[in-house]
């Protein structure tokens, strides 16, 4: 299954030559790193980043961040995932620009020019 981190365009640049992330100030302050999956994408836009206009949409393959993955209740009890460590850049399958008018479930999740992490060049 396929789970979803949103950033800025700026910590994606700035997190492409890491090892691994700990996220955001939030998920800091949390202690967990907040995903989401495609069901759930476009109330996480729109709760937390409404408005913002500068975003990227990192996408992970839920399973390969193993047991450090747990599905936690939050908003409207639904279960979420929560990533309890480091992010592995290289768990990051594809990151693309997310566009407000992109924010519908559709164009998220299936848009067809998704930038492959291995050659992403820095520039959206």
């Amino acid at each position: 299954m396929l789970i979803y981190k949103i950033c800025s365009k700026a910590v994606w640049k700035e997190i492409q030559s890491l090892t691994s992330w700990g996220g955001s100030p939030h998920d800091l302050r949390d202690g967990f790193m907040h995903f989401s999956t495609a069901d759930q994408l476009p109330g996480t836009l729109q709760k937390h980043y409404a408005g913002q206009t500068d975003l990227m949409l990192l996408t992970i393959e839920a399973e390969s961040l193993g047991d450090a993955l747990k599905w936690e209740p939050s908003r409207g009890s639904d279960l979420f995932p929560h990533l309890y460590g480091a992010l592995p850049i290289s768990k990051i399958i594809s990151a693309r620009e997310l566009k407000p008018e992109d924010w519908e479930i559709a164009a998220i999740c299936t848009h067809a020019q998704v930038v492959e992490h291995n050659s992403f060049n820095g520039e959206p």
